[in-house]
């Protein structure tokens, strides 16, 4: 039996329930033909070819720990740490994202984001939308994410490589997952009204491990899966039926450029030693590890052309009442998360990837100004730190800018669907053109409300 870990959970728009994982035993009868752009070897990556990676951190991150330290302020809204200076004159982090600072001219920071509600799901940051909800207004079939619309978009890049992939470990508080899944509420939305070919492939589980399809070479595999397709009135559907599964998955299992992208030991041992190995994070919180190598895959993905990478990293709910308090968990974890960055968008730029490759990082929300009782921060929508880089978007931009408590932005609000038409135009989609259509035939434009680009970007 060789195991696939999913392309879609849960039930389809046509009423049929799939399988998270994709099975096919013994290769039987009933498999499609491997078209050959899924089977075409070539060098890997292409520099024509842009992608984006986009970096969750589940339970939402404070703010005045990380990008938008407010030193002036009282004791209950400081915190515990003081600043450091960056490479931009003027601009100040947390001091415990030392590293990150020396690189502020590779990135740029968003300190007034707008636009996420206050909801533990990597939905809203994968989609830019609410959705779940009566009152969200979903279309038919659910929105789908980012990469599910740069999916239908663009499509494979020319060596046929799956477009989209979710890197991310699995984590125990299901909304975290990039699965459509609602934090709170029984509704599911995935796939999309993109289709279950445009759901992200998950890398997790045996994933890894099948792609070796038990030593059977790629030959004898295709092979036997043309000798069977050959077998006239044997057409038997694989759950369910659907001829992308079987494609896409072929197609996996006979690519040496994928399998050998997701093998970790293919890598120089000194650059798996300047990421370094990371850290679990509390079992308590729900969330993902502080692993380096998770962002050592997603360079790797980008690198033989998979144009959408979500991973996600941490675990970032800071009420004080899980492990600790704000000021034992920001000296815990934030040392790892400023290490590990700074290490990617290092590599990303010694490789000449950082031009090619769009990135973000965010959480569903910020945290409150003020200190709770216990010693954290709870959950706050009105604003946020993320940080954007890479594919032609300027380094050293510090955007916007919040209260004298870092609660609301007062200059240069920044909305979610503007960071994602920004997204969108790194890949060179123009969010004022591109439309795909839901599953009543209407057209939807990737973002509402006009929402453009952010300039000053760029």
């Amino acid at each position: 039996m060789l195991t696939l870990q999913g392309l879609y959970s849960g039930r389809c728009c046509d009423g049929v329930m799939r399988r998270d994982m994709l099975r096919i035993g013994a290769l039987g009868m009933g498999s499609t033909l491997l078209t050959p752009s899924l089977l075409r070897s070539a060098p890997s990556g292409s520099a024509a070819e842009k992608s984006v990676i986009m970096i969750y951190l589940p339970g939402g991150p404070t703010q005045h720990e990380t990008f938008d330290p407010k030193p002036a302020a009282p004791a209950e809204i400081r915190g515990s740490f003081g600043t450091t200076q960056t490479k931009v004159p003027g601009i100040h982090f947390c001091e415990l994202l030392p590293k990150l600072a020396t690189r502020l001219d590779k990135f740029s920071v968003i300190r007034t984001l707008t636009g996420m509600l206050n909801r533990h799901e990597s939905f809203q940051c994968f989609t830019g939308r609410p959705g779940g909800r009566p009152g969200d207004n979903d279309p038919g079939g659910g929105w789908p994410t980012f990469g599910s619309s740069v999916s239908k978009l663009l499509g494979p890049n020319p060596q046929g490589i799956v477009p989209y992939i979710d890197a991310a470990p699995k984590m125990s508080h299901r909304p975290y997952n990039n699965r459509g899944v609602h934090d709170g509420v029984g509704t599911t939305s995935w796939p999309g009204f993109t289709g279950r070919e445009n759901t992200p492939f998950t890398l997790e589980g045996e994933v890894k491990q099948d792609l070796l399809v038990n030593e059977i070479q790629p030959e004898r595999l295709l092979e036997r899966q043309r000798l069977l397709s050959n077998i006239s009135g044997n057409r038997l559907q694989i759950d369910g039926g659907n001829d992308f599964l079987n494609e896409q998955a072929f197609g996996l299992l006979t690519s040496n450029i994928f399998a050998n992208a997701l093998d970790l030991e293919k890598e120089d041992p000194a650059v798996r030693a300047k990421y370094g190995a990371g850290q679990a994070t509390h079992s308590s919180f729900g969330g993902a590890p502080q692993s380096p190598e998770h962002f050592l895959l997603a360079r790797r993905l980008i690198e033989v052309g998979v144009r959408c990478v979500t991973l996600s990293f941490g675990a970032w709910d800071w009420h004080a009442n899980r492990e600790g308090t704000i000021e034992f968990l920001a000296n815990k974890y934030l040392p790892v998360f400023d290490h590990t960055l700074s290490v990617f968008l290092d590599d990303l730029e010694e490789r000449g990837l950082l031009e090619q490759t769009s990135i973000v990082v965010l959480g569903e929300f910020g945290r409150t100004p003020r200190i709770n009782a216990k010693g954290g921060r709870d959950h706050w929508p009105n604003t946020q730190s993320i940080v954007v880089a890479g594919g032609g978007i300027r380094g050293g931009q510090v955007l916007g800018e919040t209260d004298s408590t870092g609660g609301v932005p007062i200059d240069r609000p920044v909305h979610i669907q503007e960071v994602f038409a920004t997204l969108y135009r790194t890949l060179g989609i123009d969010v004022n053109n591109a439309t795909l259509t839901d599953l009543q035939g209407r057209p939807r434009f990737l973002v509402d409300d006009n929402r453009q680009s952010i300039s000053e970007l760029f």
